[in-house]
C-alpha cells in the first residue's frame, strides 16, 4: 500500500495533522508505504493580514482543541506566495533527507516561534539545523530550478485531484483501490480506509491462494 500525502510546509490544517501522520507511519511502519508532496498555496489562500491569521489560528486551535494558539510572527504583508518553506524541504529530500524532519522544524520555526520563515535564511537555518545539512549546500539547492520544478509538477498532481484543501491523503493499494481524503487532520477516518484497503487486498491473495490467476479466456 502507498499514502501520498500532499502538503503546504506553512499551512496550519498540515500543523494539525501531523500527529495523525505520525501515527499512521507508526502504527502501518513496514506495511505501507508512506511519500509526502509539496502543493503550493497561491497568493489567495494565504491570510491576507495578521489579524486574519489570528483569526484562523483561534478557529483551527479550538477546533482541534489545542492546549495553545499559533504564532502568526511569520506573516509578512509583502510576501504574496510562501514558497520559501516549500522549496527548502523538498531541497533536504536531495541530501537524502526524505523524512520529515525538515519541513516540521520549518513548521515550527514559523508557526508556533513566530519566524519569518518566508525568508530565505530563516527556513535555511530550521531546516538544515534539523537535519545536520550545510546551510549553504542546502540554500543552493533550495533556489535551483530543479527544485521550482518539482515542486510545481507535484502541485500540478494536487489540482489534478479536484481538490483545494491540505492537507489532502490519496491511499492506494496494489488492486487498484484509491481513495482521496481532503482537508482530513483527525487520524481516525485514515486508519477506517486504509485498514479496508488492505481487507480487500487480503481477500484477492486468498482468492488467488484458492483459485489461482484468472483463466486467459
Amino acid at each position: 500500500m502507498k499514502i501520498t500525502y500532499y502538503l503546504e510546509v506553512i499551512s496550519s490544517w498540515c500543523y494539525w495533522a501531523e500527529p495523525s501522520w505520525a501515527e499512521l507511519k507508526r502504527r502501518y511502519a513496514g506495511r505501507v508505504e508512506f511519500t509526502w508532496k509539496i502543493a503550493h498555496m497561491t497568493a489567495e489562500a494565504y491570510p491576507q493580514s495578521p489579524t486574519q491569521c489570528d483569526w484562523f489560528y483561534r478557529r483551527s486551535g479550538t477546533i482541534m482543541r489545542s492546549p495553545f494558539m499559533l504564532n502568526s510572527g511569520w506573516f509578512e504583508p509583502d510576501i504574496k506566495e510562501y514558497r520559501v518553506p516549500n522549496l527548502v524541504a523538498e531541497a533536504g529530500k536531495d541530501f537524502g533527507v526524505t523524512d520529515d524532519r525538515i519541513r516540521l522544524a520549518i513548521a515550527h520555526a514559523g508557526v508556533r516561534e513566530g519566524r519569518k520563515v518566508g525568508r530565505w535564511e530563516e527556513s535555511v537555518a530550521a531546516g538544515a539545523g534539523a537535519a545536520g545539512l550545510d546551510p549553504k549546500a542546502l540554500l543552493a539547492r533550495a533556489q535551483s530550478p530543479e527544485i521550482a520544478t518539482r515542486t510545481d509538477a507535484t502541485t500540478a498532481e494536487f489540482h489534478a485531484l479536484q481538490v483545494t484543501q491540505r492537507p489532502t491523503f490519496v491511499i492506494e493499494n496494489s488492486i487498484g483501490d484509491s481513495a482521496v481524503l481532503s482537508g482530513m487532520v483527525k487520524v481516525e477516518p485514515l486508519i477506517a480506509v486504509i485498514e479496508a484497503q488492505m481487507a480487500d487486498e487480503a481477500g484477492y491473495v486468498s482468492h488467488r491462494v484458492h483459485f489461482g490467476n484468472p483463466p486467459p479466456s
